[in-house]
């Protein structure tokens, strides 16, 4: 049988690019593999000359403008668009799911106790995803009875890039602090933390700043890291790769946007932190986050933390609305979640690095606190990200 022939419109330049062309690989090594016309490329590079003239079976395509819509359409063959960034692209979409996504983002941050809330986008109809991002934001928090800043730079002109980075440190210096800042991709979370160096702000004490598709090389890059959630590209790649065979197949194209949960959130240094006004409560939530890994009792907190017992936790709830034990669990069960999903450790080293003595009463809390045991949850999050 003759190999398929399969153009990759699909940019080289960003993580989340790669990701998808990663499960588009996998999905080549299950299956019978396809003639592939690729070339590295970024996202904004223009139809490959060739594509005019070219014979071929599909397409999987990242379309950014109206004329790779045109060049992918002429082509008269299925095809399938990995961004969805275009009104009126009669083409099936395979995507994120921006509403889980934007769940993860305020969840995160209103169980770290913000009362103060920020979003920065690009300009607004430049990119759709990006406004879906910034708009179910704004309403998330909104329904939870908070108010949420936006801000985008202008379109009007183009601003140079010091012009740009000192606008956005004006707007940062002007939101009341604490402030949980979510950004539509991590590389509008970089220009925030460049942001905030230049307004002196710190990160993320005064600022928490929350990425999106966690692009290792640019959440490792800044100081301090920065926070993400994992978008599972790859997985997104791989079902694009099988919607498109069943196309190539003779098959109906889905009605709706084919739309994909993250993986997870990445938690890094930009958001590991927990924003209350009580000086005594700050203090006291920061120890808990600093000595997560290891066996610090509330005995220890209040030999470090000036006031009573009583006085704390009374404090510690109206802040939190938990108590400091409660937050000890958390914060230890998020590290032991992270050491799961992304480690080969054992669970006993698991129990020690979050802070158990005991692997027994880890895996007892554990089981208490997310319905499944150590194990299992690594089982299912290995298969989360290889679907």
């Amino acid at each position: 049988m003759t190999a398929r022939r399969v153009a990759l419109l699909i940019e080289t330049s960003r993580e989340y690019g790669r990701g998808l062309l990663r499960g588009i690989i996998r999905y080549q090594q299950e299956h019978q593999p396809w003639s592939l016309y690729f070339k590295p490329q970024g996202l904004d590079a223009p139809p490959p000359p060739w594509l005019a003239s070219w014979r071929g079976d599909g397409i999987i395509a990242r379309i950014n403008d109206r004329a790779m819509a045109k060049a992918v359409l002429g082509a008269k063959v299925p095809a399938i668009d990995l961004r969805g960034a275009l009104d009126g692209v009669n083409l099936p979409i395979v995507g994120i799911d921006n509403r889980a996504v934007v769940r993860l983002a305020s969840e995160h941050f209103l169980e770290r106790g913000f009362r103060h809330f920020g979003f920065c986008g690009t300009p607004y109809g430049e990119h759709r995803y990006q406004d879906e991002r910034s708009d179910r934001f704004a309403r998330a928090i909104k329904a939870s009875g908070f108010h949420c800043d936006v801000f985008r730079e202008s379109s009007q002109r183009r601003l140079s890039w010091d012009e740009e980075q000192q606008q956005l440190a004006t707007w940062l210096r002007a939101l009341p602090k604490p402030v949980a800042v979510m950004t539509c991709h991590d590389d509008r979370g970089q220009h925030v933390l460049d942001a905030c160096l230049r307004a002196d702000l710190a990160v993320p004490d005064e600022v928490a700043i929350l990425g999106v598709d966690n692009d290792s090389f640019l959440c490792n890059l800044s100081t301090p890291k920065l926070s993400s959630i994992d978008v599972n590209a790859e997985l997104i790649g791989y079902e694009a790769a099988a919607l498109l065979e069943r196309l190539m197949k003779g098959g109906r194209p889905p009605r709706r946007p084919v739309l994909f949960e993250p993986r997870g959130l990445v938690l890094r240094q930009s958001t590991d932190v927990t924003a209350v006004g009580d000086p005594h409560v700050a203090q006291a939530a920061r120890l808990i986050r600093d000595n997560a890994g290891t066996t610090t009792s509330i005995e220890d907190l209040l030999a470090q933390v000036p006031a009573s017992r009583s006085a704390l936790f009374r404090r510690f709830k109206e802040q939190l609305g938990r108590s400091p034990k409660a937050e000890m669990t958390r914060v230890r069960m998020e590290r032991a979640k992270d050491l799961l999903r992304n480690s080969t450790l054992p669970v006993s080293a698991v129990a020690g690095r979050a802070g158990y003595t005991e692997a027994k009463h880890f895996i007892v809390a554990f089981r208490r606190v997310t319905g499944l045991t150590p194990l299992r949850y690594r089982k299912q999050s290995a298969i989360s990200s290889a679907r």
